[in-house]
């Protein structure tokens, strides 16, 4: 397929796609899905091998959130039967994510429910990255706090954190329709925050709302020139008791469209699989591994994930293998600092500012896994409702149960 070949030379070279050719991506047939894989895996492989980087996260403060986000099973006003707590100690995050550890997590993701940590809570979460600094070595720490106000990245990026995650989620011309407490720009904000203050900057989406073609590939186009060096990509787990509980609009096949889309859009960079990849992506899971480079281990904020061993066992027998503390996750252009051909030269995209571009429910944020309110408007978009597969978290963070790692 000439679009095919078209998009694996510009993900080669870090050059943009037109979006004509993303949109296309997303409208292939299921005839053609294979054909989609092989050729995103072709650039996958290119910039990250047959890595995989485990990251682990570890819910701070978990439900009872001031801000109304549709997706999220710990905003205002969900009925949602969840883990509720405040704070955690340094000492009990730090033992909850040596578990992550021990499993085989390079990252640990530290999340907190609420519209964003005032400055005690900074000194709260800054205590908590030193003691789990000081206990592992080599860990690599993210934090996930909801909206910065300024100075606030920087005393992170002081007590040790590596990034900072805040996802945009979805469009900016449909982000009204999900939230009403903040708004597009705040998230914009705080990322182009974490980012000055030297913070590796996170941001992904949350598909699976019905949202249309066009939404999907305008909110990673946006992720592209925000130029996050981690992109997590997630997939709505429409629990009961949220205003998007009936809405059941992915199958494993648009899961895949949509994570190849993401990696010809932003070829250099680590592109996870966040919450949802259970429930959405099913047996075909290791198929995304071909696209993504970088999956959450074990649960999630709220919901249960795939047993630690059973991640383990799934990565091995695709034939990757884990990465390693001692390797560098990025290509050295963007390790450096470099980015996505947001330089002279580099021919990656028409813009100058051009970049590569969370963690909910579906990953390291303060939200859960949800996605835009909007029509279907994508091939094979409906699925069949599966609830039994939503499986609310009773261990780990927050329980005297151990964690899933």
């Amino acid at each position: 397929m000439d679009l095919l070949n078209t998009l694996v030379d510009k993900g080669l070279r870090r050059e943009l796609p037109t979006r004509e050719e993303a949109l296309a991506v997303l409208a292939t047939s299921d005839d053609d899905l294979l054909d989609v894989v092989a050729a995103a895996g072709k650039v996958r492989r290119h910039w990250f091998g047959r890595r995989v980087k485990l990251n682990y996260l570890v819910n701070l403060k978990s439900g009872l959130c001031p801000e109304d986000c549709s997706y999220c099973s710990q905003r205002l006003g969900s009925k949602a039967d969840i883990l509720k707590y405040t704070w955690l100690k340094p000492d009990e995050a730090s033992q909850a994510a040596a578990a992550g550890l021990a499993g085989g997590a390079k990252r640990v993701c530290l999340v907190a429910s609420g519209r964003g940590p005032t400055d005690r809570d900074v000194d709260r979460v800054s205590e908590t990255i030193r003691t789990i600094k000081e206990q592992n070595e080599d860990v690599e720490v993210c934090a996930c706090l909801g909206l910065l106000s300024d100075g606030q990245a920087e005393r992170l990026r002081e007590a040790g954190a590596d990034a900072y995650n805040h996802n945009l989620n979805t469009s900016e011309g449909t982000y009204g329709d999900i939230t009403t407490t903040h708004t597009y720009a705040d998230r914009v904000d705080t990322v182009q925050k974490a980012h000055a203050a030297g913070l590796s900057a996170c941001s992904g989406l949350i598909a699976g709302m019905g949202e249309t073609d066009e939404d999907l590939v305008d909110v990673v186009f946006s992720l592209r020139e925000l130029d996050p060096d981690s992109v997590p990509v997630n997939f709505l787990i429409p629990f009961e008791g949220t205003p998007l509980a009936k809405e059941w609009n992915l199958t494993p096949q648009r899961c895949l469209r949509i994570l190849a889309m993401v990696r010809f859009v932003c070829p250099d960079v680590e592109v996870r699989i966040a919450g949802g990849r259970e429930v959405h992506l099913r047996t075909m899971q290791p198929l995304a591994l071909h696209l993504a480079n970088s999956i959450f281990l074990g649960d999630y904020l709220t919901s249960e994930g795939q047993a630690g061993k059973a991640d383990l066992e799934m990565i091995a027998d695709a034939g990757f293998e884990v990465e390693g503390a001692g390797e560098v996750t990025l290509p050295e252009h963007r390790a450096a600092g470099g980015g996505c051909g947001s330089h002279a030269g580099t021919g990656c995209g028409a813009h100058a500012d051009a970049g590569c571009g969370t963690h909910a429910e579906a990953g390291c944020g303060s939200h859960e896994g949800g996605g835009v309110c909007g029509t279907a408007g994508a091939p094979g978009a409906a699925n069949e409702p599966r609830p039994d597969l939503v499986a609310v978290r009773r261990r780990g963070a927050g329980t005297d149960l151990a964690p899933n790692a």
